[in-house]
């Protein structure tokens, strides 16, 4: 079976935010007022099932308070 790395990206990426959100005692719904991002689409993005994008990414970074490199600081094996 082949990896599909894209995917586990999207995964590991997920569990930052989740990881950031948990530390910072914030709900979906916290998140999503502190952010202007829609509470379910927090979810998608924390189960790995949404490809956002860079202005997403500051979005999230600014509604947990945190630098944006944080949600993108973990560990990923790149295949080609």
């Amino acid at each position: 079976m082949e990896k599909v790395p894209d995917s586990d990206f999207l995964v590991q990426f997920g569990k930052q935010v989740e990881k950031f959100r948990k530390k910072k005692k914030l709900s979906y719904r916290k998140l999503a007022q502190n952010c202007n991002i829609d509470y379910s689409d927090i979810s998608k993005i924390e189960k790995g099932k949404a490809n956002i994008t860079m202005l997403t990414l500051l979005e999230l970074a600014k509604g947990l308070e945190i630098h944006p490199k944080k949600l993108l600081d973990f560990e990923f094996d790149f295949e080609d």
